[in-house]
């Protein structure tokens, strides 16, 4: 027996390392020395998987039903297998709009709704409640197990302690403080937890190294290996032991389930997309922590067989990793077990807590009060609010612990709370991967799914504990058997977990497709399924689909309000826009402060700020579909620019290269005096004129693929270096009269008209056989003027009309985009001129 002062020692000093270690790592990313830009501390921190449900729970589900505990980890593994098809899509999602969490992802997805965030917030709150009561039972449970000579402790016994000298309520209060001091210290719950996710990334090996520890000393310490102990087994009957347990039914379901919890689980999605730092960190997680967990199952069978063997059949097996030792006199293995399994609890419920807290304050409280015409200090509240989820749902889990504690149906509760959160599972693939999904259809599949997941999963969990009566379970309400909880519509044959995940995916995909096919998208929504499902094409943003006016002063005061002034100063300094300043915002400011306002308190509070601050006006379908063409043209263009890079960098620096080379030859052969008229020297001049030619070619192929070459160098000398590589490709004279000056145009106005003049030389050199083109600029006042015109065959501009070819219903789209003019002066017995007129803007 371990002295009660020992134990609690042991424990306090433990979650004293604990806060060191966050504090330290905190410190390191504030001196800008993190300490999490490791792939090894990304995969450690998805480990907070095995949670003490884990830890213990595998053992005792092994030794009842054998390898039947192996879907468990079956299940992670092959989602993290696909990690790089989603993880990393989820990931990149994430970042690129600033969602912090599983509740603002849905509601992200599917238009910003407000009550598809608030919905999935109260699913996953009432879901995983009772996966945290499980955690604090396991740390009351082992606590009042090892101060105690004996190793039999029953439920009744642990849950009879009076409240103040419950070990699990003082373990509650203590995370909850933990998880307050590293959890919530910013606002913008897009900034890194690196304290948190370092101390839970060291409790995923103190854990591992705990039951690795146990499961040695059992197998080689107490037997001699796993022949000896799995013979021993086999010679006492524990066939149970060796057998598949669960039927094939039961084994598929329980691995999609846990394939969707390591992804879908609050705690998951924050350590998995909210706290990763490198989309490449996906990578060596895909590979390492399914590692970490075959490392924890290959002594889950051993620990259960000895477990048997030495209690019997009718014992708690949950608690073997524990009292195995314990009955052997092992009191520092022991003393380790307890540790890991302490870490197993409490890492679990810190990061479920903040990711709970976000979820509650981003799409339940914040709405509220932006509804409500909140006036006073919102960002002191936000965090406030914070605060009070992660206390409120620690008491909440304690609460469900002290009266559900005696059940054991409590040591069910891990699984149905992963059918739990399995209900976001068609919202969030089917958002990825499906522009049909629409808001409605999400909410009437999450509603009916997680109706009939209480129905059949969590209402007959109450039976176990005397909340409900057994009738209701066998003969159904009212007598209709066919209504019956874990029998619907006459079904048999199946487990309580199968049969309850087959009816909640049925009705909850089925109400998701069918709505969304019947239904239609608003254009909010249409522009969002763009994005989410071209995520790992589309390297841009939409612009914001509303009208908008608003002043920068009062954008600035916006934020102030919400974030804080200094949040407000660090948002606008970003982007190097004046608080003060009286002008209009523009599309990429309001982006910018959308962003930031989401990574505070959620996509669909963020809107609902600018929607208030700047009265906008909502788009039609058509405009919508607009900008999502020039998303994919924007798309396009970065694309092209890519492409430009990797060219220069390659062919366009070899043929500078060969050129040089060239004319050194050129030059050696000039010193040794050979015949300048002799076919050596008339090869090496033919190939000196060609490499040049080339590298002038791909120099204007560049020009055509990057457009970052106008924002470098300027719209006339771009026109300068494109027309001289035009003019060696074609052999046509091009002169071209630009001022010397960067002209008074913005990037957009460069870019259009850049491909009009590069239009308009194109249709002269293809159908005029012009010998000279000249393209003639100026700037005069407030108005920029662009001539290009040849000396050859013209045409008849009303008998052509800008509506045939020649492009030039292109060219004039173009230059209406930007507020010009355009003209054409032709005739079939003369030249053709092209004039654009367009209004310079006032300053650059």
């Amino acid at each position: 027996m371990l002295q009660t002062w020992i134990v609690v020692g042991i424990s306090v000093a433990y979650l004293g390392i604990l806060f060191a270690i966050a504090f330290y790592g905190d410190r390191r990313a504030a001196s800008g020395r993190s300490i999490i830009g490791r792939g090894t501390i990304y995969a450690l921190s998805l480990s907070v998987y095995a949670t003490s449900w884990t830890y213990y729970g595998s053992v005792g589900r092994a030794a009842a039903t054998g390898i039947g505990f192996l879907p468990i980890y079956l299940g992670p593994t092959i989602m993290l297998a696909a990690g790089w098809l989603v993880l990393r899509r989820i990931v990149r999602i994430c970042r690129r709009h600033r969602i912090t969490s599983l509740a603002d992802f849905i509601s992200a997805r599917y238009g910003k709704s407000v009550a598809l965030g608030c919905l999935v917030t109260a699913i996953a709150v009432v879901g995983v409640i009772p996966y945290i009561a499980l955690q604090l039972k396991a740390v009351s449970t082992t606590f009042e197990i090892i101060r105690r000579t004996s190793v039999e402790t029953s439920d009744s016994a642990l849950t009879s302690v009076p409240v103040y000298q419950d070990t699990a309520l003082y373990v509650a209060l203590l995370l909850a403080g933990f998880t307050i001091l590293f959890g919530t210290r910013h606002l913008d719950a897009t900034e890194r937890h690196e304290g948190m996710v370092v101390a839970i990334a060291f409790e995923s090996v103190v854990k591992l190294v705990a039951f690795v520890a146990a499961g040695v000393a059992v197998t080689w310490g107490l037997h001699d290996g796993f022949g000896d102990l799995f013979a021993e087994a086999a010679e006492a009957g524990l066939t149970q032991v060796f057998g598949l347990g669960d039927s094939s039914g039961a084994w598929i379901w329980l691995t999609v389930l846990s394939m969707f919890a390591i992804i879908l689980l609050p705690r998951q999605w924050q350590v998995g997309v909210v706290e990763n730092v490198d989309e490449a960190h996906v990578k060596q997680a895909m590979w390492l922590t399914p590692l970490y967990m075959l490392a924890v199952s290959v002594f889950v069978l051993p620990i259960a067989a000895a477990g048997l063997l030495q209690f019997g059949p009718g014992s708690d097996a949950d608690t073997y990793v524990l009292t195995v030792p314990m009955a052997a006199g092992l009191e520092l293995l022991t003393l380790l077990v307890y540790i890991g399994g302490l870490s197993a609890a409490t890492g679990m419920i810190i990061v479920e807590t903040v990711a709970l807290s976000t979820m509650v304050s981003n799409s339940i409280v914040v709405p509220i009060l932006l509804k409500s015409a909140y006036q006073g200090d919102l960002a002191k509240l936000i965090k406030f609010s914070r605060r009070a989820s992660i206390v409120a749902v620690m008491l909440l889990g304690y609460a469900y612990f002290r009266f559900a504690g005696e059940s054991a149906a409590l040591a069910s509760m891990g699984l149905i709370s992963f059918a739990a959160v399995a209900q976001f599972a068609p919202a969030i693939l089917g958002g990825l991967f499906w522009k049909g999904g629409n808001r409605n259809g999400v909410l009437t599949g999450l509603v009916a799914g997680f109706v009939v997941w209480a129905y059949t999963l969590l209402i007959p969990s109450f039976a176990a504990v005397g909340w409900l009566s057994n009738n209701f379970l066998n003969d159904g309400p009212f007598g209709i058997r066919a209504l019956r909880p874990e029998h619907l519509l006459g079904i048999t044959g199946m487990d309580n977990i199968s049969h309850g995940m087959f009816w909640t995916m049925v009705v909850n995909v089925g109400c998701y497709v069918v709505i969304s096919l019947l239904g239609k998208q608003n254009p909010r929504e249409q522009a969002q399924a763009v994005q989410f499902v071209n995520a790992l094409e589309e390297p841009s943003q939409l612009a914001m689909l509303r009208k908008q006016t608003v002043s920068v002063g009062s954008l600035y005061h916006t934020v102030s309000r919400a974030l804080g002034v200094r949040v407000a100063d660090r948002t606008f300094a970003a982007v190097n826009a004046d608080p003060k300043s009286q002008k209009n915002a523009d599309a990429a400011l309001l982006r910018h402060v959308e962003a930031v306002l989401a990574g505070a308190v959620g996509p669909a509070s963020a809107q609902m700020v600018m929607t208030a601050v700047a009265g906008e006006e909502q788009l039609s379908v058509v405009e919508v579909m607009d900008m999502i063409d020039e998303a994919s043209q924007e798309a396009t263009l970065e694309e092209r620019t890519r492409l430009a890079r990797e060219l220069h960098d390659s062919v366009s620096q070899a043929l500078f290269s060969m050129t040089l080379h060239v004319r050194a030859v050129e030059l050696s052969l000039k010193r040794e005096g050979l015949d300048e008229n002799g076919p050596v020297a008339k090869g090496v001049r033919e190939l000196r004129s060609l490499t040049q030619g080339a590298l002038m070619e791909m120099r204007a192929s560049l020009f055509q693929l990057r457009p970052d070459a106008l924002r470098e160098d300027g719209l006339a000398e771009a026109i300068r270096k494109q027309s001289a590589a035009i003019a060696s490709r074609e052999g046509v004279e091009i002169t071209v009269e630009v001022p010397g000056y960067r002209l008074s145009l913005d990037d957009a106005a460069e870019a259009e008209l850049f491909r009009v003049v590069q239009e308009a030389v194109h249709n002269s050199i293809k159908h005029a056989r012009p010998t000279r083109i000249s393209i003639f600029i100026e700037e005069v006042r407030d108005v920029v003027l662009i001539e290009v015109a040849d000396d050859g065959t013209g045409f008849d501009p009303e008998a052509v009309s800008f509506g045939g070819g020649m492009g030039l219903t292109g060219m004039r789209e173009r230059v209406q985009q930007i507020g010009g003019q355009l003209e054409v002066a032709s005739s079939p017995e003369g030249s053709t001129t092209v004039r654009v007129t367009v209004t310079a803007v006032q300053s650059r």
